[in-house]
């Protein structure tokens, strides 16, 4: 027998086994993931109310929803959400990094208390800061009130209710972003910094030109994990407002809740469900080019 034949048996050989051993995740996997992908998009060409048979629409979904004032508003407000969380939370969660990384008593007691609202359910989160932002018997609006600031209506008030939302998000993600960022730093040469000191750069200085452009790996996946998760917020809207008050802070996966469930048009909900994942598809597709421009690789 030739040595290439051999090698075609060793290799076939090789492949079956692999799909042995691969075969327990992928059915799972197949079952669970492609299948309901595969099903959500024949859902969204049909008209279906959960109860009747569905009945062939084809794309007349997508151009409803692309036409629907409430689809663009839901659209609207899950951008203006991602535009105050993601700094907010990634500013945050650099300082709570840059703080722990230093030679502090107790860090490690530190870093594991402000990990721990990361593994909190939301829905304990929420509720809890629903009471914080309580407008009238909160613990922001007391202590606003006794320094003679004005008090907020917060989750009640159209004109706050997505800023309480954020707020609550940042808080809750913060350990996330610090444990990240913190793997960062300490994969940073100590010897860079040294020898800035040494040339008698500023702390600020070596943040500009050491930390921040030899973090900028951990910045990107911090980034991107990010707004792919800030497009597709739901629990803390859904417990702390329901989308009000007025739809103020209805965001694109709350209204396709509403669409399935309150509305009965799950066809519509699997279209706009595709249109939130061309969005975030595109978007995420972006940052991956943009990322040799300015990630910086040690």
């Amino acid at each position: 027998m030739s040595t290439a034949a051999t090698t075609r048996r060793s290799r076939g050989g090789h492949g079956r086994w692999a799909v042995f051993f691969l075969a327990p995740s992928f059915l799972p996997l197949a079952l669970f993931t492609f299948f309901p992908m595969a099903k959500s998009v024949w859902m969204s060409l049909h008209n279906w109310n959960l109860i009747s048979a569905p009945t062939w629409v084809g794309v007349e979904n997508y151009k409803r929803l692309l036409s629907d004032s409430a689809t663009i508003q839901a659209f609207w407000h899950t951008l203006l959400y991602v535009l105050g969380y993601l700094p907010l939370v990634y500013c945050g969660g650099l300082a709570l990094a840059l703080v722990l990384n230093t030679r502090l008593p107790a860090r490690g007691l530190l870093r594991a208390v402000y990990f721990l609202p990361v593994i909190t359910s939301w829905v304990v989160v929420a509720l809890v800061w629903k009471w914080i932002l309580n407008p009238s018997s909160g613990v922001v609006n007391t202590a606003l009130g006794a320094l003679g600031l004005p008090e907020p209506g917060w989750w009640t008030d159209p004109h706050w209710a997505m800023a309480s939302v954020i707020l609550a998000s940042a808080w809750k993600d913060l350990g996330f972003v610090m444990v990240i960022l913190l793997a960062g730093l300490q994969g940073i040469p100590g010897e860079l910094y040294e020898a800035a000191r040494i040339d008698g750069a500023t702390w600020w200085a070596r943040l500009r030109y050491i930390t921040v452009p030899l973090l900028t790996p951990s910045t990107f996946f911090v980034v991107v994990i990010s707004l792919i998760n800030g497009f597709q917020v739901f629990d803390q809207v859904f417990v702390m407002t329901g989308g009000g008050p007025q739809g103020a802070s209805q965001v694109v996966v709350g209204q396709i809740y509403d669409l399935t469930f309150r509305y009965g048009r799950a066809g519509e909900a699997a279209a706009l469900s595709w249109l939130l994942f061309g969005v975030i598809l595109t978007i995420t597709l972006i940052q991956m080019w943009g990322q040799r421009k300015w990630v910086h690789h040690a």
